[in-house]
């Protein structure tokens, strides 16, 4: 399938020379992360979002939805490949909060994008769902910091006892760094985001089927809704947060203040 750049630019609020060069994957990157919010709602009403380019281009192009991980991730390497870069899609184990000793599963999507006559290949990533998320492509290289503003992020080594190095992708939280996810540069595809799509979506343990998860990064402000919990954060590290009321409340909240429009008749559980 051929994307419709047109529209994709158009929807993230950016114009540039389509050229597959680091500016325009920085640029672009950026403008997806302000451009189209995160959110879950078809887990959460019991079902698992199609990953099908002409489907993920209905629903976030040209619908006012956003999506998780995979389905954001997935349109950008799609565009990014249309662009003429080369893109290879990985998995990570999400670490942030996790206690000693978890071991999660690889459930998050993300890529390694390579640019012509560059020696570094970058990591991007548009779909995490998590005040700790890129803002811009960090270069796949040890010990590379990259102030994203206004984030700040850094790619160490993490122990590990396989054959591949382990990366770990780090944010700076209140002066210490905070490990978000961690992952390996073992290619994966198309089938693999297909099974764990379902798991995630479907699992009646998935934190993704048990409570409404949106993000939305707008210039000076980040904006997160957990179940009823919302959470804003400025650029100047200020926070305030409230309870939402009801469920009704949290589709208001959602096509307000998230830019997500609610198809007709949603009713969520609970």
């Amino acid at each position: 399938m051929t994307l419709d750049l047109d529209a994709y630019f158009a929807r993230i609020g950016w114009s540039g020379e389509r050229r597959p060069t680091v500016e325009v994957l920085r640029s672009v990157h950026r403008a997806h992360m302000l451009g189209i919010p995160f959110e879950n709602l078809e887990p959460v009403l019991g079902s698992a979002p199609s990953l099908e380019l002409p489907d993920l281009e209905e629903k976030l192009v040209r619908s006012e939805r956003g999506g998780y991980c995979y389905e954001h991730n997935t349109l950008l390497a799609a565009v990014l490949t249309q662009l003429g870069f080369r893109v290879t899609l990985l998995t990570a184990r999400v670490v942030v909060g996790a206690a000693p000793g978890d071991v999660r599963p690889r459930t998050h999507m993300l890529m390694q994008v390579d640019v012509e006559g560059e020696s570094a290949s970058w990591l991007a990533d548009v779909g995490f769902g998590s005040h700790g998320a890129l803002l811009e492509p960090i270069p796949l290289v040890v010990d590379a910091e990259l102030l994203d503003t206004p984030r700040h992020h850094r790619l160490v080594h993490a122990p590990h006892d396989g054959p591949l190095e382990m990366w770990e992708l780090q944010t700076e939280k209140g002066g210490y760094w905070e490990p978000q996810y961690e992952f390996t540069l073992e290619p994966f595809e198309a089938p693999d985001y297909e099974v764990i799509n379902w798991h995630i979506a479907t699992n009646p343990r998935s934190p993704f089927r048990q409570a409404v998860y949106a993000q939305r990064t707008l210039p000076g402000l980040h904006r997160a809704l957990s179940g009823r919990t919302l959470v804003e954060t400025a650029d100047d590290g200020t926070v305030t947060e409230r309870e939402l009321a009801d469920s009704a409340e949290v589709l208001r909240v959602l096509a307000e203040d998230f830019g997500v429009r609610i198809p007709e008749g949603t009713v969520l559980p609970g």
